[in-house]
């Protein structure tokens, strides 16, 4: 896919750069994202996808924006308010990048339709707010054989990990899938909101940029990334530490035992 000359200009500090070059810029454009949820991960991750070129940004949110979105949700501003959340997305990806097609889906994912909406994309971005929604996209994925990149955040602290399930670690075993990492979601209610604990705000600015890395790393592959590392962050000592997973054969969904009931 020919980059224009508008492009190449637009994208000439990736294209100079060793490791994503013209080749490298060509794959982003060729890529298709999708991102759930347009809020305070949303926000930046979805302008670096937009800024870096993506090819087609898939925009998945049910919500309108109202004026406590604001203090960090910095895609939308005040005159957005009332408005949903994905229009506002488009307009904000239009302004930064005409270069770059969106699909707004103004609906709340759930696992009946997941894997529907997942389904095609090269890489799912999770930037939802809620363990039903993280793990909907994330078994989605799965079955879907979808890279995902999921991020998660406190008051001070946020956590961030790349998920390939249908791949394998260096050690020949499968990569692990979220529920290796987290095998149950919490009692319901026994992590407070957003919105009962509050968040700082620039915190989430730090964590979608470092979400967009990931995506980039995903389609044009360069470093090392962090499929089977937990990248923690600790705000209020500005600590950042990484944590290595593996595979569980006990998880439900690539376990030994459901591997067996698909050979048996």
């Amino acid at each position: 896919m020919p980059l224009s000359s508008e492009e190449i200009e637009r994208y000439a500090r990736h294209i100079v750069l060793h490791g994503i070059g013209g080749p490298g810029q060509q794959k982003l454009k060729a890529a298709r994202v999708l991102v759930i949820g347009a809020g305070g991960l949303g926000s930046p991750l979805i302008q670096y996808l937009a800024a870096a070129g993506i090819g087609e940004i898939g925009v998945v949110d049910d919500d309108a924006v109202s004026l406590s979105n604001l203090q960090r949700q910095v895609l939308h501003g005040t005159p957005d308010i009332g408005r949903p959340k994905v229009d506002s997305a488009a307009d904000a990806i239009a302004r930064l990048n005409p270069h770059v097609k969106v699909s707004a889906f103004p609906l709340r994912l759930a696992p009946d339709n997941a894997r529907a909406l997942v389904r095609g994309w090269h890489v799912v971005a999770d930037g939802s707010d809620n363990f039903a929604t993280r793990y909907a996209v994330s078994d989605a994925c799965f079955h879907e054989r979808v890279a995902l990149v999921t991020g998660a955040l406190g008051q001070f602290d946020a956590s961030l990990t790349t998920l390939r399930p249908f791949g394998e670690a260096p050690s020949g075993e499968p990569n692990p899938t979220y529920r290796c990492l987290f095998p149950e979601p919490p009692p319901e209610g026994a992590v407070p909101t957003c919105a009962e604990a509050g968040v700082l705000g620039a915190l989430t600015g730090i964590v979608g940029s470092m979400m967009a890395l990931e995506v980039i790393r995903e389609i044009v592959p360069f470093g090392r990334g962090l499929v089977g590392r937990l990248l923690l962050i600790d705000a209020n000592d500005m600590r950042f530490e990484t944590l290595a997973y593996r595979w569980d054969p006990d998880n439900p969904l690539s376990g030994r035992a459901a591997a067996e009931a698909v050979a048996g």
